[in-house]
């Protein structure tokens, strides 16, 4: 009778797995639309840029175009966690990096800089640099080098 009865019984691994396999094909398939729409207000900002038109400028294709960079790691995160189970720190703090890099070049074109924003911008990318650098020099130990170490 316990044979009948397991071999009937659901997974929670699989359904984990089956679960989160759709919920990052559906962020994955955002982040491409939102990457296609990203390039395409880029390419109108240039054009209106070229023509002279009060709503594109410089400043918006340059935060355009970091945002399109964010949405390029954020797309590597997800398609890196689909494929291995995993995330990487390095994918991660790239893209935070990139964000806190927009933010700064919005800032300059918007000329809104106060020293607490500079301190606190400072402190953030020297903190996500030494995570990055540590984590290309410590990188994590796979399962089955873990097995051979032992």
């Amino acid at each position: 009778m316990k044979t009948h009865f397991n071999m009937h019984r659901i997974s929670q691994k699989i359904i984990f797995k089956k679960v989160t396999d759709f919920v990052t094909s559906i962020i994955l398939y955002i982040l491409l639309l939102a990457l296609l729409v990203g390039v395409a207000n880029i390419l109108f900002d240039i054009k209106s840029m070229f023509y002279g038109s009060s709503n594109g400028g410089f400043s918006q294709v340059v935060s355009g175009v970091l945002t399109i960079f964010v949405l390029i790691d954020l797309f590597k995160t997800f398609v890196d966690y689909r494929e291995h189970e995993e995330i990487r720190i390095t994918y991660v703090t790239d893209a935070t990096i990139l964000i806190v890099m927009r933010e700064i070049a919005v800032g300059v074109y918007v000329q809104r800089f106060d020293y607490q924003f500079i301190l606190g911008m400072s402190v953030l990318i020297l903190t996500l640099g030494i995570i990055r650098a540590m984590a290309v020099k410590y990188p994590p130990i796979k399962t089955n080098q873990l097995q051979t170490i032992q």
